[in-house]
């Protein structure tokens, strides 16, 4: 399978930014590098046009190269790349070649491949530690636009009777899998989106780290998977958007209980009425 790769030269604001526009259009896999970032999307999923006119408002302070390459070059790049995240003091995600240098509570390994999801990146870091504040044991869960899987497993470890999650892409279903088993927990995971979901039940805890505009638009489902007093987790907004979330999650009766705020991503908290 092909895919497209493109390695960015910019400043960590800008990253952050060029990323969650590039989200928006379908890219999901990004990478630190020491100059910037990469990003990489299936070959035939990449459009030109889309593309450059994300880039345009920023021709100016980016630079950028394109080049195709095969998905093992991909992961060997990650590979190379990867560092553990000490997501608190009490939570390390590693690959499994990374062994830990002191004992952690909960400790998440993880082959990332071409799921997003490494936990290097703040909405993930900021989805855990909200976990840590919401009971999820003898609870049921729903992960939407699972990834790698990393809060499905960190559901699984805080004592959940049952994990279901969803992604648009195959392989990042396959990747979630991988990763379950790794961690020794059980995860249902489907392709496609939360709509898609064969089997969408009431769940305790809803968990959605994806991107303001599907946030927005899915939030009426959402507030449907959930029991009365049920816990949503959102992440993959900036702290200007904020309002905007809290606003459509309230027009659901989903009040607002808390939120948490890293290089100006926020991860929100809100609570079935």
């Amino acid at each position: 399978m092909g895919f497209i790769t493109i390695s960015f030269q910019c400043t960590e604001e800008l990253s952050e930014i060029v990323q969650a526009l590039l989200g928006g259009i379908g890219y999901e896999v990004f990478l630190d590098n020491e100059e910037g970032f990469d990003t990489s999307i299936e070959k035939e999923n990449y459009d030109q046009e889309a593309f450059e006119e994300v880039i345009a408002p920023f021709k100016e302070q980016v630079t950028y190269e394109v080049r195709e390459e095969e998905k093992q070059n991909w992961n060997k790049l990650w590979e190379s790349n990867y560092e553990p995240v000490e997501v608190a003091d009490n939570i390390l995600i590693r690959a499994s070649f990374h062994q830990p240098e002191k004992e952690y509570d909960y400790e998440i390994v993880i082959t990332p491949k071409m799921s997003f999801g490494t936990g290097h990146h703040p909405t993930t870091t900021l989805m855990l530690r909200n976990q840590l504040t919401v009971n999820h044991k003898d609870q049921t869960v729903a992960d939407l636009g699972c990834g790698t899987g990393i809060l499905a497993i960190m559901a699984m470890k805080l004592g959940a009777t049952s994990v279901d999650a969803c992604d648009i892409e195959d392989w990042s279903v396959e990747n979630a899998l991988e990763n379950a088993s790794l961690n020794e927990v059980d995860v249902n995971v489907t392709v496609g989106t939360v709509e898609q979901m064969p089997k969408k039940d009431i769940y305790d805890v809803v968990l959605a780290n994806i991107n303001r505009n599907v946030l927005l638009s899915e939030m009426p489902i959402y507030a449907g998977m959930l029991r009365s007093e049920g816990k949503l987790l959102l992440s993959g907004f900036y702290t200007e958007d904020l309002p905007v979330i809290q606003a459509a999650a309230e027009k659901e009766g989903l009040q607002y209980s808390a939120h948490k705020t890293l290089n100006n991503w926020v991860s929100a908290v809100f609570e079935k009425q």
